[in-house]
């Protein structure tokens, strides 16, 4: 059983030697909490969390020019929601 908790969680000596395993950008991260921002109506923060994402992308960035812009077009996706949730009428016009 302590096994099988061991595995789930990675293990504690699998951690140690290869260190913290990152499968997400950061901005990726920032993107999920401001979805669930908006999940929860907190629309404050939402922007809030696109602010912080819209200066990351300002500065310049070693990544590839396809990342960037897929980062771009999730970032107006994002603003799009954000504007929709605040204006619901504009959705039944």
């Amino acid at each position: 059983m302590e096994n099988d908790i061991s595995e789930r969680e990675g293990g504690a000596e699998r951690g140690a030697s290869a260190g913290p395993r990152h499968t997400r950008r950061l901005s990726d991260k920032i993107l999920i909490a401001f979805h669930h921002a908006c999940d929860q109506s907190d629309f404050d923060v939402a922007n809030d969390l696109l602010l912080i994402l819209e200066k990351m992308l300002k500065r310049p960035s070693a990544g590839s020019d396809t990342n960037r812009r897929k980062s771009i077009e999730s970032l107006i996706a994002a603003h799009e929601r954000l504007w929709l949730l605040r204006h619901p009428e504009a959705r039944d016009s």
